[in-house]
């Protein structure tokens, strides 16, 4: 009987926000190769407080899906679009192809 519990809970668990660290960057290449040292230098630091404020919201989602999960079985969170996790995967991306071309400015 534990078994099926444990079987039926997984599409649960794997339905939760996950952390924003275990969120992989986007790939933008060479996206930004064409941006002045200025501008890349102003969107890098616009980029990195975006990043860092989606990450407190996917943080939220993540102790919203746990308590969720705890108290009713459901991931709260995700399901309601509390889950930003492309968000930050495409903002990851954006900040290291904005460091790799204020990198190349010198």
């Amino acid at each position: 009987m534990k078994h099926y519990l444990a079987l039926a809970a997984l599409p649960l668990i794997a339905a939760c926000a996950q952390s924003p660290s275990s969120i992989a960057p986007v790939s933008m290449g060479n996206a930004y190769a064409s941006v002045s040292c200025q501008q890349a230098r102003a969107d890098l630091i616009a980029e990195r407080q975006t990043l860092a404020a989606l990450e407190g919201k996917q943080k939220g989602a993540v102790a919203g899906d746990a308590i969720g999960v705890l108290l009713i079985g459901v991931p709260v969170s995700s399901l309601s679009g509390g889950d930003v996790a492309g968000h930050i995967a495409t903002s990851k991306g954006k900040v290291i192809a904005l460091e790799a071309r204020t990198a190349s400015c010198g």
